[in-house]
């Protein structure tokens, strides 16, 4: 059974948004492990650090949002979700036909959490909007899709987990490290084409002088 995010906030500055223990290494260490220790330099360190800030924002979302919605359903058994969203293979109809539930997403939780969602998606569309794709650098761009692609492969497990097993601390936390670990990657992108643009333009200065 998942911890429960009550015992979690207990002892915590209610103004400091932490992941669970172990979460946040988990996360670093993966990254870490997939991409090497990239040195940043200080053009580029900015707009991670606002969009880490914009990280840490979400994730306290979540953590004060999904304490409410416990409360809120124990207090009144209702563990309703909205159903404006796609749906799954259910069980079968009488006549052998396929029935079709409603898919519970992440933002259907609570409008705390759809926030801090909407916060983290918007950072990894702005980045990867952003992106200036040239015959030098696609091939960087390629690997890093493909990074890309298997974590939102793994976020699609994780939200049909969610709906498996109903929201619990433990699939909404992986769900929001995904996302964060999605929204790390694209920066790490950008910043490392920022770094080839200016190796490239280095490159041309000295053969101009």
């Amino acid at each position: 059974m998942a911890q429960d995010i009550r015992e979690l906030m207990k002892g915590k500055p209610s103004n400091e948004p932490s992941l669970p223990l172990g979460h946040e290494a988990r996360f670093e260490a993966r990254l870490q492990a997939a991409f090497g220790d990239e040195k940043q330099t200080s053009g580029t360190k900015k707009p991670m650090i606002f969009w880490m800030q914009v990280a840490a924002v979400a994730i306290a979302f979540v953590a004060v949002s999904f304490f409410g919605y416990n409360a809120l359903t124990e207090s009144n058994g209702d563990n309703t979700i909205v159903e404006n969203n796609p749906t799954i293979e259910g069980l079968l109809n009488e006549d052998g036909t396929q029935k079709q539930e409603k898919m519970i997403r992440l933002g259907d939780i609570s409008p705390e959490i759809k926030r801090a969602e909407s916060l983290l998606t918007a950072g990894i569309n702005i980045q990867l909007k952003s992106l200036e794709i040239t015959d030098d650098n696609k091939d960087v761009i390629d690997g890093y899709m493909k990074q890309l692609d298997a974590l939102k492969d793994e976020y699609e497990q994780l939200n049909l987990e969610l709906n498996e097993v109903g929201p619990n601390e433990e699939t909404i936390t992986a769900l929001f490290d995904n996302l964060k670990m999605q929204l790390e990657l694209v920066l790490k992108l950008n910043n490392k084409l920022k770094e080839l643009k200016n190796q490239n333009n280095e490159q041309i200065s000295s053969i101009e002088a």
